[in-house]
Parts: C-alpha cells; structure tokens; sequence
C-alpha cells in the first residue's frame, strides 16, 4: 500500500460498508474469516495438540508449504505491481480505472486472488489440520462470491465490450479455465 501510495498518489484501499448479508458483505467474511482461520486459528490448533491430516503429516509437506507460500507472496505482490495505478481492495461504483490486461493479466484475470491462495495454501500445507483445510475452503468460497458476484459486474458496467472480450480469451483464476463463451447472435 506505501509503494501503491507513493507511486499513485493513492492507497488503492476503498472503505466500503456492505450491506450486512448482502453478497458483499458475505464475501468479505468469508475472505476475512477464512484468511484468519488458516493464518491463525490452524497454527493455534496445532500448537494445542490437534491431530494432522495423516498422509500430510510429513516434514517435506511442511517445507512445501514454506516454499509455497513464500513464492505466494512474492507473487501477490508482483501482481500488484502489475496492475500499477487500478490496483484496489474494495469496489467504489463511482470510480473508473484502467482495464489491465497485459502481463499476468493475459493469462489469468484475477491474478491477485490466484496468488492470495497460494499463499494461504501453503500456510495450510505447513500445519496440515481440520482448521487449516476449513480456512481454506471459506478463503476460496470468499473469493469466489467476491469476483463473481461484485468485481466482474462492476468491470463489466464499466468496461462492457471490452471486459467482455478480455473474458472469453483469459481465464479466471487459471490460464483458460473460467473464460465466458461469447453469445451468438
């Protein structure tokens, strides 16, 4: 966010007030609550005693999931970087940004989200738990709402034919997995 700040002008942080049980709101939660479930909850759990997922109770697991999560980061921030000046958390109805779609944008179009769970992958493979799977699967349910339900109608709102064009090429999360078909007309 300094370096968003320093490079823009602009934090790139939207304050926003969903509506509570709006899809918004839910999707927020389930980004928040799944990240501090994997991020904490898990480590907290293991350190108290609660049993491994057994055949991923091995300590080349763990170190995966150092390295996973470490290259998740660098990634994470990498594509945020990429995405320069219309990098945002949140979405503000009134605001029009750039269509990125360059770079790691023309393989995959939420890179950010793509590498945020790698990164909270790997933080599950290092303590391999009931909890740390749990946070994961909210984690994806969050991202998930969020990307199909607020960030893609918004992109569409503001881009139309363009966005439409960039998601018949570009995946979702992964290179040509989750491309809209066009319509015939």
């Amino acid at each position: 966010m300094l370096i968003q700040r320093r490079r823009t002008g602009d934090t790139g942080i939207r304050q926003f007030r969903p509506a509570p049980g709006s899809v918004q709101w839910w999707a927020h939660w389930g980004f928040v609550t799944g990240g501090l479930i994997t991020g904490l909850a898990a480590p907290l759990a293991d350190l108290a005693g609660l049993a491994p997922i057994p055949f991923a109770d091995q300590p080349a697991v763990a170190v995966a999931g150092v390295v996973v999560a470490v290259a998740g980061v660098a990634a994470t921030f990498g594509a945020q970087l990429a995405m320069g000046a219309s990098w945002r958390i949140g979405v503000e109805d009134t605001e029009r940004t750039r269509l990125v779609t360059t770079g790691v944008f023309g393989c995959v179009r939420n890179p950010i989200f793509t590498t945020m769970l790698v990164t909270f992958a790997g933080l599950a493979l290092m303590v391999p738990n009931p909890v740390a799977v749990a946070g994961c699967v909210l984690l994806l349910a969050g991202v998930q709402a969020q990307v199909r339900a607020v960030e893609e109608p918004y992109l569409q709102q503001v881009h139309g034919s363009a966005y439409t064009d960039y998601t018949t090429r570009v995946g979702r999360f992964l290179p040509g997995i989750g491309r809209s078909r066009q319509l015939q007309r």
